[in-house]
């Protein structure tokens, strides 16, 4: 295929594209879950991986690449490219990345002279580098690969902060990439900040918090909930002014985004935790702003590999703004450290299916944001609105939702900007935030306007719809004509099932949500916590083998329409799964004021990967204090196996037993050490910790866990 660019979008064999982006550091998830990890974020509507190609944990010494093991870059790419996944490679050098030294090696930072300048010393190190990673990637340029970012945040996050010498740096890496044998269509560069990028295509970012921020109070609302054409990523007030902090043409450029947060990284001053609805609703608004990729970072969480000579995460002590956990990098992502598919996968997943089945019609439609919409982040009284429009036809959206405050409802009569378009008085709720057409066509039939929003794309030209939470049942459209009102084949779900939906092979599988469906090559695999079973539409033409016929279900919700019969399937061994269980543990003696505390998690996998379907056991650890460590004892020696730091008594730790399944001794004999949290910390928490009359908080509540099993259809 062709990829490239102009003013307005990507475009694939020369028509319009929007696709969907998600960060995933191969390095950092063991590599035996590499595809049923690519896998999961395909279920979500990934189209492109991005993934940093860390410095330091290819040549941690000098001279000595690593490439095997979850460094195998290669073999990723391999993966990668048999899942028909796109991939954008971030070479560097500098990435961040809550990396060690922003994944600079400690041995490059020894040399005398300055690393992200124009020194040609600096320059052939990287030069060296960037030939180091073409070895591993070449066999899939231009085909998997079709992106290279360089650098990132050059001049926003260190680098040369003057134009000339900034522009030019990012212009010589650029050489250099192109000369070690980069051939790919699209080269691209961070765009937020002041970022200088060389002339590449910028990709923007936006966060709904700033876990960074050395504040330890709740700070002020993000400017990412609100409709704007500025695409620099700071709190948007009205006394700025547009492309304030922005070193590029934007005219020239789509707005394409690779950094709206998936979740949000804890730290060790502030341990904020993203709801679903956080980072989705983030998402709408920048597609209602006009952007035309949405890029996630992180979509996948993981875990630091074992450093040879430190440990590898950012730290203070390092020189970095934050102490992060010396392993876990979960993020909280849509998938995360050990594979949990989210409840934010969940609600991206539904931008990402209508970016799919409708990305090539929004493209080209410009944002037109009206006057009165408000651009004061702190602004949470008037309604945020914006319309994606070429005059006649487009969508609007709307978001009634910010982070942390309650905003007023809204008795709305919205009308398009010509004028000849009103929808029907809506109540827009606190929390709302949605998007519906008008003047569109969706496959046979053209609608005035809809009351419901665009799914998917089915087979046979069908197209699904979900409503807004509290919408009843009865008419979703006005239908330009009774013509059209005949030819639709639509089906309007609640917005529960439209979470629970699952899109593969031109069918929606409808779960419950505790399971998920993945497509596995040609086949769907159901993971599941709870029941065997599922709902399906369009049925299938053939009988599958394991699964038994159990009714149908008329999901549609608008009574105007024709029945949408979704066909129900249980599995034939049984649906229930085994429910919750708890673990046996033990206090040990203090070690200082930690507590401490033996456990055997081996004996728990071994019992219950004899099960059938069995296909991963999740621990959860309820727990109080600062911080919690799990070590693997033997021989009187101790060995870290992944770490946690505390978000509060509503978010427990969760662990997957499956990454130890061929090194059980590791999970034979354990202890858990608890560092206490002392009364008045200087820590932010998304809800302060209850002391009850104590001066510190350092115990183990409760061990549990339930196991997830894997059905094929």
């Amino acid at each position: 295929m062709r990829y490239d660019y102009d003013s307005t979008s990507l475009k694939r064999d020369g028509r319009r594209w929007f696709p969907i982006m998600g960060e995933i550091h191969y390095s950092r998830v063991p590599r035996e879950f590499w595809a049923e990890t690519l896998e999961k974020m395909g279920a979500g509507g990934v189209d492109i991986v991005s993934a940093y190609v860390i410095w330091i944990h290819h040549e941690e010494v000098e001279g000595e690449y690593d490439w095997g093991g979850r460094k195998d870059l290669r073999e990723f790419l391999r993966i990668a490219s048999s899942l028909s996944m796109k991939v954008c490679l971030r070479i560097g050098p500098w990435c961040h990345g809550e990396v060690r030294n922003g994944g600079f090696p400690d041995w490059l930072l020894r040399k005398g002279f300055e690393s992200r300048t124009n020194d040609e010393r600096y320059f052939s190190l990287v030069d060296r580098w960037y030939r180091a990673v073409h070895e591993q990637a070449r066999d899939f340029l231009g085909e998997t690969v079709i992106a290279v970012q360089i650098e990132n945040e050059y001049g926003h996050c260190g680098g040369l902060y003057e134009r000339e010498g900034g522009e030019a740096h990012m212009r010589r890496l650029t050489e250099m990439a192109r000369k070690a044998g980069f051939d790919v269509p699209l080269y691209t560069a961070t765009g937020w900040g002041g970022a200088w990028t060389g002339g590449l295509v910028p990709v923007m970012g936006g966060y709904c918090d700033a876990p960074w921020d050395p504040r330890t109070t709740e700070i002020e609302p993000s400017g990412n909930y609100v409709f704007t054409h500025e695409r620099n990523d700071h709190n948007i007030g009205s006394d700025f002014g547009l492309g304030h902090g922005i070193t590029f043409d934007v005219e020239k450029f789509p707005y394409l985004t690779a950094e709206l947060g998936g979740g949000l990284q804890v730290t060790a001053h502030r341990r904020t935790v993203a709801a679903a609805r956080d980072i989705a609703s983030v998402a709408l608004v920048k597609m209602g702003s006009g952007c035309n990729l949405l890029g996630f970072y992180m979509y996948a969480g993981g875990t630091n590999p074992d450093g040879k000579l430190t440990t590898l995460q950012e730290s203070k002590a390092t020189g970095s703004l934050n102490d992060l956990p010396e392993k876990s990098y979960d993020f909280r992502a849509p998938v995360r450290e050990f594979g949990q598919v989210s409840d934010t996968l969940r609600e991206l997943k539904l931008l990402a299916y209508f970016a799919h089945g409708f990305g090539e019609k929004i493209c080209p439609l410009p944002a037109l944001i009206p006057e009165e919409n408000p651009l004061d982040p702190s602004d949470t009284e008037h309604l945020r609105h914006s319309w994606r429009t070429d005059g006649k036809s487009g969508y609007v959206f709307v978001n009634n939702y910010v982070r942390h405050q309650r905003l007023p409802e809204h008795e709305a009569v919205l009308k398009s900007p010509d004028g000849k378009i009103e929808f029907p008085r809506m109540k827009i709720k606190n929390g709302d935030f949605f998007f519906l057409p008008f003047n569109m066509e969706f496959g046979r039939s053209k609608i005035e306007w809809a009351r419901a929003t665009p799914l998917a794309l089915l087979d046979g030209g069908r197209t699904a719809f979900y409503a807004r939470e509290g919408e009843d049942a009865g008419g979703f459209f006005k239908f330009a004509t009774e013509e059209d009102r005949g030819r639709a084949d639509f089906v309007v779900l609640s917005r529960e099932n439209a979470l629970n939906s699952w899109l593969a092979f031109g069918r929606l599988f409808v779960t419950d949500g505790r399971s998920c469906a993945v497509r596995e090559g040609e086949k769907v695999a159901l993971f599941t916590r709870g029941r065997a079973e599922f709902r399906i539409y369009p049925d299938f033409v053939n009988a599958r083998d394991g699964w038994k016929k159990a009714g149908g279900e008329n999901l549609n919700l608008d009574t105007t329409l024709p029945p949408a019969v979704f066909a129900r399937y249980e599995a034939e061994d049984g649906i229930e799964g085994a429910g919750v269980k708890s673990v046996q543990f033990k206090r040990e003696e203090n070690r200082g004021k930690n507590a401490v505390y033996s456990l055997n998690l081996a004996e728990v996998f071994r019992r219950e990967s004899r099960s059938a379907h069995f296909s991963d056991v999740f621990v959860k650890i309820r727990y109080e204090g600062e911080s919690a460590r799990l070590y693997s004892v033997s021989g009187g020696k101790r060995l870290l196996l992944l770490d946690d730091f505390w978000a509060g008594a509503d978010f427990p730790w969760e662990i997957g037993l499956r990454r130890f399944a061929s090194e059980l001794p590791l999970v034979e004999n354990l202890e858990l050490e608890i560092l206490p949290l002392e009364r008045g910390a200087e820590i932010y928490f998304e809800k302060g910790p209850d002391f009850r009359g104590k001066d510190s908080l350092c115990s183990l509540d409760s061990v549990e866990y339930d196991v997830e099993r894997k059905f094929l259809i």
